[in-house]
């Protein structure tokens, strides 16, 4: 009897989420966030140690891009959580440190690696290609622990999500750039450039339009229709219009997904109380609940450290003391002359060191495009370096900030909640 693949997902599913809940747990019993547990239970349960996907109790059955699917969902939902706790007033009192440190966070990285993998004797494809993956962000990781840790709504909170807002554009546009380059030679089309530039910001101009005047009339609306009205239907067009703006980011506007997420949850910041509560509850139970567990645990399971060349130790050494080092001193000179103190700069630079999903999509872009082999060592050490800056990121948050005592209790599932 042909064994049903959806069975062996339910599996897969239960023992990731079991998981990554007792990891979560002993995480915070150690003293750290849990979505450090998170991800080391992933790399556990990855190839690197147990290649759980792969028993012989899933009969065979292909579940990586399942549940790399239900990861992408995981990773939409925090971002729209994180947009819903967006005080816009307060973003814009940041500013000016966000535009600072996003542009030297996003440029330090590439120039830094760049001359030195030059100096190595890599082509400038792969060098520059490097450079871009090392300047991506994953906001994701530092958001989840700063809700957790109860400063999400502070200065630094504010200044990471309008910081990673503008990294996350530069990112794009560098990549852009990097594929264009590559796919013409080295003699880019300066014409088509421009325009995937012009692209992206006339998105986010209308999407934030849309978003802020648009989103809130739209659940008034909602919430006056009786066959709607109920908390269930609120909450669902609320995620529809999420998945709708996380679709027209990358299809319209060639940015991240999550951009497009953050940007929906930033307009139904602005409904009205009892209505956003609604939404926040809803969308919480099923992101820490469910997927967001899935995403965190899914960095790992798409891990294989077990054939990571030792011969490329040295060179995935190099890159992570460039990929730390260039978002803490380049965010954090950028903030200082935006005007944050030297300890408030501290913070956001450390914040912005994971490079999480980001790093991983536009690296996977240079094998897509052939500038990186599977095999190739350079590869090995970004993938090495996207890896460790993701799991040593909250480990440094948390050390950079103290736990305040109006954080949310560890295990209540709310906006501002552990997940």
């Amino acid at each position: 009897m042909e064994s049903n693949p959806a069975v062996a997902l339910f599996l897969a599913l239960g023992i990731i989420i079991a998981a990554s809940r007792i990891a979560g747990a002993i995480a915070r019993r150690l003293g750290q966030p849990r979505v450090l547990g998170e991800l080391v239970i992933g790399i556990i349960l990855g190839p690197t140690m147990l290649n759980m996907l792969h028993w012989d109790i899933f009969h065979g059955v292909e579940l990586e891009e399942t549940i790399y699917e239900f990861a992408e969902l995981g990773v939409l939902l925090l971002m729209f959580i994180v947009g819903l706790e967006v005080n816009l007033k307060e973003l814009a009192k940041v500013g000016r440190v966000a535009a600072f440190a996003g542009v030297a966070g996003a440029l330090l990285p590439a120039a830094l690696t760049l001359p030195l993998l030059l100096l190595l004797n890599y082509g400038w494809q792969p060098a520059l290609f490097a450079g871009v993956t090392l300047a991506a962000t994953s906001v994701s990781i530092s958001a989840q622990v700063l809700l957790e840790l109860g400063f999400l709504r502070t200065k630094e909170g504010n200044a990471l999500l309008a910081t990673a807002l503008i990294d996350d554009v530069l990112a794009i546009v560098l990549v852009s750039v990097a594929t264009a380059l590559v796919a013409s030679g080295g003699e880019a089309d300066a014409g088509a450039l421009l325009g995937i530039v012009v692209r992206m910001s006339a998105y986010l101009v209308i999407a934030f339009l849309i978003a802020w005047f648009g989103i809130p009339r739209f659940i008034d609306w909602i919430s006056d229709q009786p066959a709607l009205a109920q908390s269930a239907g609120i909450a669902a067009s609320a995620l529809v219009i999420m998945l709708i703006f996380a679709w027209s980011a990358e299809e319209l506007g060639g940015v991240a997904t999550i951009t497009g997420a953050f940007i929906a949850g930033v307009g139904f910041s602005r409904a009205r109380e009892h209505l956003r509560h609604i939404i926040e509850e809803s969308a919480s139970s099923i992101a820490y609940a469910f997927l967001v567990p899935i995403f965190f645990v899914d960095v790992g399971l798409q891990a294989d450290l077990s054939t990571f060349p030792l011969s490329a130790l040295p060179l995935a050494l190099m890159l992570l003391l460039i990929g730390i080092v260039s978002k803490i001193g380049g965010c954090g000179a950028g903030a200082l002359l935006g005007g944050f103190n030297r300890q408030e700069s501290l913070r956001l630079g450390v914040c912005m060191i994971s490079r999480g999903e980001v790093g991983l999509i536009i690296a996977s872009l240079g094998l897509s495009t052939r500038v990186f082999q599977p095999t190739d060592p350079l590869f090995g050490a970004l993938f090495f370096v996207i890896l460790l800056t993701t799991v040593v990121t909250p480990v440094l948050v948390r050390m950079v900030f103290p736990r305040r005592a109006d954080a949310a209790p560890a295990d209540k599932v709310t906006v501002g909640s552990a997940s």
